[in-house]
C-alpha cells in the first residue's frame, strides 16, 4: 500500500515546476467549466502510480473527482481505461501531464521488473533494486519495483552496511574495512561485501559478513563462489544484468539478483488522456464538496 502523506511535497513542486506562475493555456476556459477526461493505456505492461495521479490531480484542484477501472499491479494493454477525472475542466488539464509523467514512469519500472521477474520465476531468486534512482523519487521507485514482483534492497545508507571497493581502498584492505565496521555497528545491521575476486569472496566469508555480492564476475567464477560460499552468507549478484542475461546468472545459484537499470534506466510505459466536454444540462447536476 502507497502511504501518501509522504508524497505531497513532491507532487507540489512536480506541479509548480510545470504550472509555474499559472497556465497561460487553460485562461480560456472559465473556472467553473467542468467535463470529463479519461486516461488510457498505449502499451502493454503492469500499472503503477494511480494513487500519485489522483493526488496530482486534487492538488490542482480540489473538485476533481477520479474514479480508476483497474489497479496498481494489473496488466493492461492498448485502449485499456485507466481512468476517469471528473471536473472543473482548466485544472484538468493542467494537472494532465504531471500525473500521466508519474504514471508512465512508474508503470515502466514496474513493467521490467515483471518481465525480469517472469524469466527467473522457477529459480527461487529474488529481483531487486538498486540506490540508482532519481532524486527525491526513491519510495516512489521501490514502490514500483514492489508491484511489479520485485523486492527492495536498502533504501540508503542508514539501513544497512555494503563496503564497496572504495571502502577497502581508503582503509586499507577488506579485512580491515570489515572489522572497523564491526566494531561500530549494531548487532542488527547486516553488513554486505561487494567482491570483484574470488580471493575477495573467501576474505568476506572469513570475516563472517552476511551478504557477499559478486560484483561484475564472470558467469564461471559466479558458480565457483556459489560453490565456496556454500550457503554461509547470502550471495548477490550485480553488475550488467539484463533481459538477456538474467537466467543465466540466475542459473549459478545466487540468492539475489540486483538490477540498476530497474530504476535508472526503463522506458516508460505511455498514456493519454481524451477530454469530453459535458453539456451544460449535466454540469447542473455535479456537485462538489471543497476540501478544508
Amino acid at each position: 500500500m502507497l502511504a501518501m502523506l509522504q508524497y505531497s511535497e513532491l507532487v507540489e513542486r512536480a506541479l509548480k515546476e510545470d504550472i509555474g506562475t499559472g497556465d497561460l493555456s487553460t485562461m480560456i476556459i472559465p473556472a467553473n467549466h467542468l467535463g470529463e477526461a479519461k486516461i488510457y493505456a498505449k502499451e502493454h505492461g503492469i500499472l503503477c502510480g494511480l494513487s500519485i495521479a489522483e493526488m496530482v490531480f486534487q492538488k490542482v484542484d480540489s473538485r476533481i473527482r477520479v474514479e480508476s477501472y483497474v489497479n496498481d499491479g494489473d496488466r493492461i494493454s492498448p485502449g485499456t481505461l485507466v481512468m476517469k477525472v471528473i471536473g472543473p475542466l482548466a485544472g484538468i488539464l493542467q494537472a494532465e501531464r504531471t500525473a500521466i509523467n508519474f504514471m508512465q514512469h512508474l508503470s515502466g519500472i514496474s513493467s521490467m521488473t515483471k518481465r525480469l521477474v517472469d524469466i527467473v520465476s522457477d529459480l527461487g531468486v529474488k529481483i531487486v533494486d538498486t540506490r540508482k534512482t532519481m532524486p527525491g523519487m526513491r519510495s516512489l521507485q521501490k514502490y514500483a519495483v514492489r508491484v511489479g514482483g520485485g523486492h527492495n534492497h536498502r533504501f540508503g545508507l542508514y539501513d544497512a552496511v555494503m563496503l564497496k571497493d572504495n571502502h577497502h581502498a581508503v582503509v586499507g584492505g577488506l579485512d580491515i574495512a570489515i572489522s572497523r565496521v564491526k566494531e561500530v555497528v549494531g548487532h542488527m545491521v547486516k553488513i554486505e561485501v561487494e567482491c570483484e575476486t574470488l580471493d575477495q569472496v573467501q576474505d568476506a566469508l572469513e570475516n563472517g559478513v552476511d551478504v557477499i555480492m559478486l560484483d561484475n564476475m564472470s558467469l564461471e567464477d559466479m558458480g565457483v563462489a556459489v560453490r565456496v560460499i556454500n550457503n554461509k552468507a547470502i550471495i548477490e549478484a550485480s553488475g550488467g544484468i539484463s533481459e538477456e542475461n538474467i537466467r543465466e546468472v540466475a542459473e549459478t545459484g545466487v540468492d539475489i539478483l540486483s538490477v540498476g537499470k530497474l530504476t535508472h534506466s526503463v522506458m516508460a510505459v505511455d498514456f493519454s488522456m481524451v477530454v469530453d466536454e459535458m453539456k451544460p444540462s449535466m454540469q447542473k447536476h455535479i456537485t462538489f464538496t471543497e476540501k478544508i
